[in-house]
């Protein structure tokens, strides 16, 4: 990893609002997902939640590679979701028409905030809207009553991005935890070896500052021999000396 990408990547990590994500709900459209997650990655989220279909598949193209710096959590429920959110302290917030909702940009974004998107064709089911502690509307004086789903998430995060900037929240030391930072780099940094890790089931490195690897001599060895000779290994017995599970 050349010194000009590790300092971009570090860049990128020390902006990272790990108590800012979204949340979506069925969102059945992959190009949708992809650009939400784009935006996501633009404004700092590192991870963000989903209630979708197992088959479901992101449009990669659309995201431009930004589904490699934001981690999709998929859950089964939307209680789950909204289950685990709430236990991180997080205020929930519904893209919702309703008499009850207010302008978007009311919304105190500075706190720990997760906002909830639906489906394109039926919107936020009314089991995650019992959930929400508010609805929340982009105001429009056209015919039309609602945005894309992409296009409504972009109007949204980069409000709470204003917010926080000016809160000076990006101007805080990094946020994301220094396990989550390694991954990540080692991850981007050293792709090829990264799968290799994958397909060992070895553990990653820890990272030193200069962007070069903290790795023992035996984990080398490891990575280095060849997969017949490690299937080879295998069948005599996993090897357990790299926290293999």
């Amino acid at each position: 990893m050349n010194p000009e990408r590790l300092a971009r990547i570090r860049q990128m990590l020390a902006l990272r609002q790990p108590d800012l994500t979204v949340c979506m709900e069925e969102v059945n459209k992959s190009h949708n997902l992809a650009a939400l997650i784009r935006t996501c990655d633009a404004v700092g989220i590192p991870e963000v939640h989903a209630v979708w279909p197992r088959r479901m598949r992101m449009h990669t193209h659309a995201a431009k590679g930004s589904h490699y710096w934001v981690k999709v959590q998929r859950h089964e429920t939307i209680h789950d979701a909204v289950g685990q959110l709430r236990a991180q302290g997080m205020q929930i917030l519904a893209t919702h028409l309703s008499e009850r909702a207010v302008d978007f940009r009311n919304i105190d974004y500075t706190r720990p905030t997760a906002v909830l998107f639906g489906a394109e064709t039926h919107g936020i089911s009314a089991e995650a809207l019992a959930l929400a502690d508010q609805d929340i509307i982009i105001p429009m004086v056209g015919m039309a009553q609602s945005l894309n789903v992409s296009v409504a998430g972009a109007l949204i995060l980069y409000e709470a991005q204003r917010q926080r900037q000016l809160a000076g929240r990006y101007a805080q030391s990094c946020q994301l935890p220094r396990v989550e930072q390694d991954r990540l780099l080692f991850e981007r940094g050293y792709p090829v070896l990264a799968r290799v890790c994958r397909m060992k089931h070895l553990p990653y490195p820890a990272i030193a500052d200069d962007g070069s690897l903290l790795a023992d001599e035996a984990w080398w060895q490891q990575m280095q021999l060849s997969k017949a000779a490690w299937e080879a290994r295998q069948q005599d017995g996993p090897c357990t000396a790299f926290g293999d599970e």
